[in-house]
């Protein structure tokens, strides 16, 4: 099996990047160029994602600074934010990053089950 895919959303690809897919949960990170725990969480993110290796998920990536209207459009305060979405559902929301074993207990509870 891979690797969980990350991707870089835009106002314009976001609805079919997180909405569209259906049986797989998706990790939306609202983050920002100079934001300290976003920075943690970029470079953990790789060991985090090898530790999901064979699940159904992928992480969407937006620049909450470029993409305002979407960090509104979830009501968003801060960053780093989590999203956590299945069959275009918010199933939940992390409003930082709180380390490595919060992440993963977090997306293991939301991943689909087999």
């Amino acid at each position: 099996m891979s690797h969980p895919v990350s991707y870089d959303a835009t106002t314009e690809n976001f609805d079919a990047l997180v909405l569209a897919p259906k049986d797989e949960l998706v990790v939306v990170d609202f983050w920002g160029p100079g934001c300290p725990n976003c920075d943690i969480y970029a470079a953990a993110e790789p060991s985090l994602l090898s530790e999901l290796e064979g699940t159904r998920m992928r992480v969407v990536k937006v620049n909450a600074y470029e993409h305002e209207e979407l960090a509104r459009r979830f009501g968003l305060f801060g960053i780093p934010t989590f999203l956590l979405f299945r069959d275009g559902k918010l199933l939940g929301k992390m409003s930082q990053y709180y380390g490595r074993e919060y992440w993963l207990g977090v997306i293991r509870d939301h991943l689909p089950r087999a």
